[in-house]
């Protein structure tokens, strides 16, 4: 038991906790919904087919988990506190260079149902299949909100706006 657990960690901390990171928007809820992401898959009794079952339902779970604290009346009557992805994620390996931290932080304003899909795309380079697959949507919902959250990020990288 405690072997796999170490591997799960090894292999996906770090990218559930970008993508935790990316809806919560600071380190410490983003670090409970990773940690509430691993006990449920632990605590799962149906075995997972294969590494990339595995992969899609660590994420689809803490993306579910992020969304349920977000929505809890206890986090919306308090303040979060917004770090920056950088200072966030310093001792986390990132797959990629981030050369325009804009960018980045553009991406992080965007509506949930918009960021989610860009940032599994652009940042984790998942396929639209393999997005529509983890957010249980059709590929061409997933392309839509690609084609719109690209455009919202131009807004806000063009206008400033925040």
């Amino acid at each position: 038991m405690e072997q796999r657990w170490n591997y799960l960690v090894e292999e996906y901390q770090s990218m559930l906790y970008r993508i935790a990171f990316s809806n919560m928007k600071n380190r410490a809820d983003a670090e409970d919904a990773v940690q509430e992401a691993f006990l449920r898959y632990m605590k799962d009794e149906k075995p997972i087919q294969n590494k990339e079952h595995e992969k899609a339902w660590l994420i689809r779970t803490t993306i579910h988990i992020c969304l349920d604290i977000l929505k809890s009346g206890w986090y919306q009557r308090t303040v979060p506190w917004n770090e920056s992805f950088a200072s966030a994620t310093q001792n986390i390996y990132l797959p990629y260079q981030v050369k325009d931290d804009r960018t980045l932080e553009a991406v992080l304003r965007l509506p949930v149902h918009y960021r989610n899909p860009i940032y599994l795309f652009y940042y984790e380079d998942y396929t639209i299949h393999e997005i529509a697959g983890v957010l249980n949507e059709k590929e061409a919902t997933i392309k839509t909100r690609l084609r719109r959250g690209r455009e919202e990020v131009k807004k806000i990288l063009t206008e400033g706006r925040p």
